[in-house]
């Protein structure tokens, strides 16, 4: 292609452009409901979502009373959607469904609001006050439409964000291990273990369990290691029952050889002590 041809075709696209962005200048200013609603419409459909979304929130509130104003609403909220304004777009979403409940689009709308809920649950690291609004949105939508189409969509939104609380929970309690505060990570890992029962980390915070308590026992007072020492015992012993060929098994066999080992002295040192 010669320059000429090229400069040509760039000159008209220019032009296009501007033609463009005039007559959008000129529909936004524009008196008529019907004008920017088709006009809307049209961008919609060019996926063009910030120019539709911007005409479709002027013309709104003037189409209550309108049959259009329906699917109006819809994709206003989808446009929100399609640009990733989660926040936004969830609460379009909810107010579609909950003002058009027979709607065609109620399905999908309470669909999308649970999605958006989901797309805007932050990762494990962070406040997880979100990941249960969209739990809570997710189950709602499963509820109301218990044979859609979408469940299988659903289903897998909702495992991963359990498994997020799950690893949320689990750091949570691991951690007060990796600081060495043994008696308090037994209590959270035991916790964690009761609440989490299903758990993709229940493994290894079974082993923590063992582990810290027997560190636990390790630093208690004469007095009470007995009693600390036979419960890193029990532990090794759900431990065991629960995965018998788990990843941590030998340092788990080691832990519990250190508890009896530790439990002998104990015995041997009573024995002297009632000799004397």
């Amino acid at each position: 292609m010669n320059k000429g041809i090229f400069h040509t075709l760039v000159l008209v696209c220019l032009l296009l452009l501007a033609a463009g962005c005039s007559n959008y200048q000129k529909l936004l200013k524009s008196t008529s409901v019907e004008d920017r609603y088709q006009a809307a419409l049209k961008y919609y459909e060019k996926e063009d979502y910030y120019r539709a979304n911007q005409l479709l929130e002027q013309i709104l509130p003037l189409m209550g009373g309108l049959p259009e104003g329906e699917y109006a609403r819809y994709i206003y909220a989808n446009t929100h959607y399609k640009q990733r304004e989660y926040l936004l777009s969830a609460y379009q979403f909810r107010q579609f469904y909950e003002t058009y409940p027979r709607s065609q689009y109620a399905e999908e709308a309470m669909f999308l609001h649970a999605k958006s809920e989901y797309m805007n649950a932050p990762d494990f690291e962070q406040d997880q006050t979100p990941t249960l609004t969209a739990i809570e949105a997710i189950q709602e939508f499963m509820t109301r439409y218990p044979e859609s189409g979408l469940m299988e969509e659903a289903n897998a939104m909702l495992e991963d964000l359990n498994v997020r609380l799950d690893r949320k929970a689990f750091n949570s309690a691991r951690l007060y291990y990796q600081l060495r505060y043994y008696n308090s990570a037994v209590v959270a890992l035991t916790n964690f273990l009761n609440e989490h029962p299903a758990s993709p980390y229940g493994e290894e915070a079974a082993f923590l369990r063992l582990d810290a308590q027997y560190r636990y026992a390790q630093e208690s007072v004469l007095s009470k290691q007995q009693e600390r020492f036979m419960e890193a015992v029990d532990f090794y012993q759900s431990f065991i029952d629960q995965y018998p060929n788990s990843k941590y098994l030998r340092d788990a066999e080691q832990v519990y050889s250190n508890a009896l080992s530790e439990l002998d002295k104990l015995k041997q040192t009573t024995a002297t002590k009632s000799n004397l």
